[in-house]
C-alpha cells in the first residue's frame, strides 16, 4: 500500500499542473452554466459520445456512449457496459454547473444621479463584498429572432469589462473596521454601466435603431422599442456586438454578471488554483474528465456490466428544485429511459433492481481548514490542501454519506494509493448541504458526499490545490474502473445475524 501511495503521489505531482491547467481552461470558458454545458458537450462530442434528444425515442446499445442536455444548463453523460444485463446498476458522479453570482433582473435598466445602473438580483449565497472593485461584464444566453422570424438561443460573453461596483471610500465610512462591511443587496450591489452623459447620447441612437430599416423589415420595431425601455441601449449594443447581430434582433436574455479576470495557477511553487466558480466547476471538470479518460475508447467497456455516468445539474446553489435541478426528475428520468431502452420496454422490475444496485458520488467542493480561522473548524475533522478528496459526514443528513458508502469509496481509492480525508462541521454550527441527500431520497440508492478542499468558497475568486485536482480526477477514474469489481464481492443479504442477548442474573451477555 505504501508503494502504491508513493507511486500515485509521484504521478500526481507530475500530472497535476497539466490537469489543473486543463481544468482552468474549462472554467475560463464556462462563465455561466450555459457555457459549462456547451464546453462539456464539445468535449464529449470530440470523444465520440452520441448526443440524444429528450424529445425523441432513444435507441441504445451496450458498449456505446451517450449524453443529453436539459434546458441548456444541465447535462448527463453515460457509458453502457458491453456486458450490461437488465437490472444492473448505475455508477454515477453528480456535480453542479451553477455558482453564486448576480443575475440581471427582467427590467435591467436602472439609474441613479449621474449614472446608468444595472438592476441585479443575487443568486445563491455569495460573499458579495468580494464583488466590489472588480472588472465585471455579462454573459449567458440570448433569445434571438432570425431574419425569417424564427427564434433561437445564442450564448454570449461580452469580453471586456463593462460593469463595476465601486466601494465607498474609507473617508466616508470610517467605522467600517469596527462595524464591518454589510452591503445592502438592493441598494449597494447595483453595477455602474455608464454615466448619464452617455445615456443622453444613447437616447437618439435608441429611437433610430428601433425604427431602422432592419427592424421595420422584420415587423419588430414595436418589440425593439419595448426591449429598449427595459434595458439600456448601451447594454443591448454591447450584447449585439458580441453576437454580431443587430440589437433589434434581441428578444430576451438570461444574463449573469461575471468577473473578467481569468483563473491562474499561483503560489511560489505553482501549488494553487485561483479562479471563480471552483464551486462547483472544479468537481464538474474532474468527474467529466474522468469519464472521458476512462471511456474515450469504447473497448474499455468490453468487460463492463454496469453503466457509468456523470450528471451536471443546475440550480444547486438555490435548492435544486427545478426542472433541470437535482431535485427535479432528471436522474430518475435518465435511469428509467436508459433501462427501458436497453430492456425492450420490460423495465419496471429492472428499474427497481438497478436502483438497488446503483451508487452515487455527490461531488461538491469542500471546506479546507483556514490557517487564519482555525477556530471555525472541528479540530479533528479539518481537511487540508493536497491530501485528497474530502468525505463529508453529517448525522442530520445534510450529507448522504454513511459508513458503508464511505468505506466503499475509500477502498477504490486506497487500491490505487489515493488518499482521502474526513469532514464534519462543528457541533455548534449549522451545516451546509449538497445534491447528495436530494438524490439519495429520490433514487433510494447508496450515496456519499465528497469534494476537494477549498478556501474562500463562494467568493468571486476561490482557491484550491493543484495536487487535489490530480487526486480528484484519479479517484473518480478509480471509481469508474474498479467499483464494479468491488461491489460484486459485497453481499449485504449475507451479513451474519446480530448476536443473541441472553440475560444471566440481570446481566446481559452476548452469545454469537
Amino acid at each position: 500500500m505504501a508503494a502504491k501511495r508513493a507511486k500515485h503521489a509521484a504521478t500526481n505531482k507530475k500530472d497535476g499542473v497539466t490537469l489543473a491547467q486543463d481544468m482552468l481552461d474549462f472554467i475560463n470558458e464556462a462563465w455561466t452554466p450555459f457555457h459549462a454545458v456547451a464546453e462539456a458537450s464539445r468535449r464529449l462530442e470530440a470523444a465520440g459520445f452520441e448526443k440524444l434528444s429528450e424529445q425523441q425515442q432513444w435507441q441504445l446499445q451496450p458498449g456505446k456512449r451517450y449524453y443529453f442536455t436539459r434546458s441548456l444548463t444541465t447535462l448527463v453523460a453515460f457509458a453502457v457496459g458491453a456486458k450490461y444485463a437488465p437490472g444492473n446498476g448505475f455508477h454515477m458522479v453528480g456535480a453542479h454547473t451553477d455558482s453564486p453570482c448576480l443575475k440581471l433582473k427582467p427590467v435591467s435598466k436602472g439609474s441613479k444621479p449621474g449614472f446608468q445602473m444595472i438592476n441585479v438580483e443575487p443568486y445563491g449565497g455569495g460573499l458579495w463584498h468580494t464583488w466590489f472593485d472588480r472588472d465585471l461584464t455579462v454573459a449567458g444566453s440570448v433569445l434571438v429572432r432570425g431574419s425569417d422570424g424564427s427564434l433561437g438561443y445564442r450564448l454570449v460573453k461580452v469580453p471586456k469589462p463593462i460593469l463595476r461596483i465601486p466601494m465607498l471610500a474609507i473617508h466616508l465610512q470610517r467605522d467600517i473596521h469596527e462595524k464591518g462591511f454589510k452591503p445592502n443587496k438592493q441598494t449597494h450591489l447595483a453595477p455602474i454601466l455608464a454615466t448619464a452623459v452617455e445615456a443622453a447620447a444613447s437616447k437618439a441612437d435608441s429611437k433610430a435603431s428601433a425604427s431602422g430599416p432592419e427592424a421595420s423589415a422584420n415587423g419588430n420595431a414595436s418589440h425593439a422599442v419595448e426591449e429598449k425601455a427595459k434595458h439600456h441601449p448601451a447594454l443591448l449594443r454591447a450584447i449585439a456586438g458580441a453576437l454580431q447581430i443587430d440589437a433589434a434582433q434581441i428578444v430576451d436574455f438570461d444574463l449573469s454578471v461575471c468577473d473578467t479576470q481569468l483563473g491562474v495557477i499561483g503560489g511560489v511553487d505553482d501549488e494553487f488554483v485561483c479562479v471563480g466558480r471552483l464551486d462547483n466547476l472544479g468537481m464538474s471538470f474532474c468527474s467529466l474528465q474522468a469519464l472521458l479518460d476512462c471511456y474515450h475508447n469504447p473497448d474499455a467497456l468490453r468487460d463492463e456490466e454496469n453503466i457509468k455516468a456523470v450528471a451536471l445539474f443546475d440550480h444547486e446553489e438555490v435548492g435544486s428544485s427545478s426542472a433541470q435541478g437535482a431535485g427535479g426528475p432528471v436522474m430518475r428520468d435518465t435511469i428509467t429511459r436508459v433501462t427501458s431502452a436497453l430492456t425492450g420496454g420490460q423495465h419496471h422490475q429492472a428499474i427497481v433492481q438497478a436502483l438497488a444496485q446503483s451508487f452515487l458520488v455527490s461531488a461538491d467542493m469542500a471546506h479546507a481548514r483556514h490557517p487564519n480561522y482555525a477556530e471555525a473548524h472541528e479540530p479533528d475533522h479539518s481537511p487540508a490542501f493536497g491530501k485528497g478528496l474530502v468525505v463529508k459526514h453529517n448525522v442530520n443528513q445534510r450529507y448522504a454519506t454513511n459508513s458503508l458508502s464511505a468505506a466503499l469509496f475509500r477502498e477504490v481509492g486506497a487500491a490505487e494509493g489515493i488518499p482521502t480525508q474526513d469532514f464534519c462541521v462543528r457541533s455548534d454550527m449549522a451545516c451546509g448541504s449538497t445534491i447528495g441527500p436530494i438524490l439519495a431520497s429520490s433514487l433510494g440508492c447508496r450515496t456519499l458526499d465528497v469534494g476537494a478542499a477549498t478556501l474562500a468558497m463562494h467568493s468571486i475568486r476561490e482557491m484550491a490545490s493543484v495536487a487535489d485536482v490530480g487526486h480528484s480526477h484519479a479517484h473518480f477514474c478509480a471509481f469508474f474502473r474498479e467499483f464494479s469489481k468491488l461491489d460484486s464481492n459485497l453481499n449485504l443479504d449475507a451479513l451474519p445475524p446480530p448476536p443473541v442477548q441472553v440475560l444471566h442474573n440481570d446481566v446481559p451477555c452476548n452469545h454469537t
